[in-house]
């Protein structure tokens, strides 16, 4: 509910722009949006013309721009990305076959953002639409650097971040003796060792994180015509909207303007089958 609230202008019946990122994360951003425009608000949604599981509705204006790959490519890449999962490989071999696979999969979304800057028709659309706000996943930068572009302030709707870029961005403590990073599947109860192994993995953060979005950030650069960082584009969000439980984190502090909606994620829910 927070961000009926604290948005400026939306209590009243806002216009918000929302840039989604495909497959399940939609599942859950579905939800936000349906019960936005239950409470008498506006909501344009922005998708390329090649997705994954992007169904809409009626109750919400949908506006497509054209991609430059296929579906097939999108999910060669991300059938690679899931299949480096599931190998069972030791540390530091683990970490590395993730790092290129992520790099590999990131691309194709940051191409649709590109795709995206490129459509002329798209953007004057959006321009000419008087948003009050973007509603957006981070994980590919998109809409943020899209809210940036027309100067609109922007929540973020999201699960996880690679490099504990959600904690640096809202300058989060995160002790490296008790928070794991991602990569290392360690747990708070960490040997010597494993946190020498942490703090070696959040030293290579910044390092492997500018790389794997290093096509976004160059992107953005241009559009803005202005030199950005990944925590320029993070830093100035309104809010963030995380979705899981607090009570399954490893135990850490917060800013005030990160709310927990894990619940959302029950919203569909149905019987397992047998």
């Amino acid at each position: 509910a927070c961000i009926f609230i604290l948005l400026p202008g939306l209590s009243d019946g806002g216009k918000l722009l929302v840039v989604p990122m495909g497959g399940s994360h939609w599942f859950s951003m579905q939800q936000v949006v349906e019960k936005l425009i239950s409470r008498g608000h506006e909501v344009v949604v922005v998708v390329p013309e090649v997705s994954w599981q992007m169904k809409m509705t009626q109750a919400y204006t949908v506006k497509t721009y054209p991609v430059s790959y296929t579906l097939e490519e999108l999910d060669n890449a991300f059938h690679e990305y899931v299949a480096v999962h599931l190998k069972d490989l030791p540390f530091p071999l683990n970490t590395l076959a993730l790092y290129n696979s992520s790099v590999h999969v990131f691309r194709f979304f940051f191409l649709q953002c590109r795709n995206l800057f490129s459509s002329k028709e798209t953007l004057q659309y959006l321009n000419q639409s008087g948003f009050d706000a973007v509603l957006t996943d981070p994980i590919f930068m998109c809409g943020a650097t899209l809210a940036n572009y027309f100067s609109l302030p922007f929540v973020f709707f999201m699960r996880g971040f690679p490099c504990s870029l959600h904690y640096k961005a809202t300058q989060c403590p995160s002790p490296l003796s008790y928070t794991p990073r991602l990569f290392t599947f360690n747990s708070d109860h960490m040997t010597f060792f494993q946190r020498v192994e942490n703090a070696l993995v959040a030293l290579l953060e910044l390092v492997y994180c500018n790389s794997v979005y290093e096509d976004v950030i160059k992107l953005s650069s241009e559009v803005l015509q202005k030199d950005v960082s990944l925590l320029d584009l993070l830093n100035s969000a309104s809010i963030w909207l995380l979705r899981f439980e607090f009570v399954f984190e490893y135990v850490r502090p917060v800013m005030p303007n990160m709310v927990f909606t894990g619940g959302i994620n029950c919203a569909q829910r149905k019987p397992l089958s047998k």
